[in-house]
This record gives structure tokens, sequence and C-alpha cells, in this order.
């Protein structure tokens, strides 16, 4: 009996065997399928992004190699007349002004997104990832039109009325855009601190620490490479912005002498000028280039964070 059992084993056992061993051809054939469609799938991005590359360069190019504009006065000049007799084509205020007012709102939104994802996971991590990490997560959903509306009739009066200025200004667009990109921050920057060891936190309590030194010295530490990905996220979303910025800053293209100085960027100045010039002019040449200028910034965002990624790994 016990042989008979001990059969019937073997020889379940032997069928089992032969049959993963057996040539599958449906098997073959759905992951062949699988993989062309990954792969073409692939294939298809890098071509969008190859394609939106070269139309792009290819525009903004030709201000510099079709209409002659010298590449150094186009970068370096203050003055921007494309109609004008002779026509000036200067896009250093529109560049300052997309940095300063990225930098303004990164300065203001990143304590504030740090310091709330700190909140939501070693303060009180109960009623931070119950209550405020979705109210703050709803933010991200609200249109950009949204934003720009209540800073031009909430936010440009009060600076008006409190410092007698115009209201449209650098600062109002930097206190609009700190708002934008504080959700980004936060819950990138709430993502990396719980992805902190708790045993790091264990060791440093274990040798004394105060939950503010632990916090301070351990979980920041350990969190910064997640943190500082956060902030530069939040930053790209910041510098690309058109819509909310161009209804509060004022659109000069005036240097700024102060935070209360209205001020133009690039974002604004292609989607206030695109519609107003003839494919293939100079002028229309000239707000290609700008949409250039912002891709290339894109990349170089898209770098630091690839950098910042590849630094958070290796530790």
């Amino acid at each position: 009996m016990n042989h008979r059992i001990e059969g019937v084993g073997t020889n379940r056992q032997s069928l089992i065997a032969r049959k993963m061993l057996t040539y599958n051809k449906r098997q073959f054939t759905e992951n062949m399928t699988g993989r062309t469609i990954a792969m073409l799938c692939a294939a298809l991005l890098v071509i969008v992004v190859l394609s939106i590359t070269y139309f792009i360069a290819s525009k903004g190019l030709s201000t510099f190699f079709v209409d002659g504009v010298s590449i150094s006065e186009f970068l370096t000049q203050v003055k921007w007349d494309p109609e004008g007799e002779p026509a000036l084509y200067g896009v250093f205020p529109f560049i300052l002004g997309s940095f300063l007012v990225t930098a303004l709102a990164a300065v203001i939104a990143a304590p504030l997104g740090i310091g709330a994802a700190i909140f939501m996971t070693e303060i009180f991590p109960g009623f931070g990832k119950k209550v405020l990490k979705p109210v703050i997560e709803l933010l991200v959903g609200i249109p950009s039109v949204v934003y720009g509306y209540v800073g031009l009739t909430l936010l440009v009066p009060f600076i008006r009325e409190q410092f007698d200025v115009l209201g449209f200004s650098l600062l109002a667009g930097g206190l609009v855009l700190a708002l934008m990109i504080l959700p980004t921050i936060t819950s990138v920057a709430t993502d990396a601190i719980e992805a902190v060891p708790q045993d790091l936190r264990n060791a440093s309590l274990a040798l004394g620490a105060t939950r503010w030194q632990t916090i301070w010295n351990v979980v920041l530490h350990s969190a910064l490479p997640g943190c500082l990905t956060a902030v530069v996220l939040g930053m790209a979303r910041a510098f690309g912005e058109a819509l909310a910025v161009q209804m509060v800053i004022g659109n000069t293209t005036k240097l700024p002498g102060s935070l209360l100085d209205p001020i133009s960027t690039l974002t604004s100045g292609i989607t206030l000028n695109m519609g107003n010039t003839i494919q293939g002019t100079p002028y229309n040449n000239a707000l290609w280039s700008m949409a250039l200028l912002l891709l290339l910034m894109s990349f170089v965002f898209i770098m630091i964070l690839r950098f910042l990624g590849r630094k958070r790994l290796v530790k």
C-alpha cells in the first residue's frame, strides 16, 4: 500500500515536472506581446519628447540663425521692443522675473512645507495623516486660475492698501506661487521623512537625545535629499506657471527695484504676446526662443532631480 502511494506521488511529481518543462506556446506569445507593447509605449514617449524638443528648438533658434539676433544681446539686454525701429529683443527682464518669483516662492513654501511634513510624521502623526494630509493634497486639484483670481481679488488690494503701491508685484506673485507649490513640497517631504528607518530614531532616543534633537539631527539629516527633491519639484512647477502669476505680477518689462514692483516672467510674456504675432516673423521667433529657454530650464530641473535621487539612493 505504501509503495503504491509513493508510486502515485512520484508519477504526479513527474507529470508536474514535464508540464513545467514543456514548451508553452501560449505563454511565450503572451510574454512577447506584453514586451512588444511595453517597448512601443516607451518608444512612443521618446519620440514625442524628441519631437517636441526638435520643434521648439527649430523655432527658437531661428531668432539667431535666420533673423540674425545676437545670443548675448538676447539674453542680456533689458529692452524689449520687437515692433520698434530698430527692433529690440532683450529678454533679461523676463528671465530675471522668472527666477525671482520662483526663488521667492521657494523661500516661503519650503520651510512651511517641510515643517508641515515634520508635524504630520513626527509630532502629531494621527491628526496629520487623517486630517491634515488629505486637506493639503486637496490643494493640488485646485486650478491655477482659481489661485490667480484669489490673489487678484484679495492679495493685490491688500498690498495696495498696506504699502500704497500698485499692488501687482513680485511679492504678490511669490505668495500665490508659494501657496500653489506648498502641497507638492509637503507631500514629497512627508514621503521622504516617513522613509527614514525607525531604528535611527530609537537609537538616537536611546543615547539620550530629545525628540527635537532626534528630528533635527537624525531624521532631517537622513531625509535631506528627499526634502531637497521636494523643493526642486516645487520650483520646477513655479518656474513654468503662467496664468496664476500673470494675473498678479503686473506684466511690465522693467527691472524690479523691490518686492513691491511689478515684473514679468517668461511664461507671462509668451502667453500675452504669442496670439498677437504672425508665424515666421522675428517677433514670433523671439517668443519661441523664450519657450526654448523654458524648455532648457525644465531639463536643468530634471537633471537636478536625477542627481538628488541618485544621491539619496547611494546613501
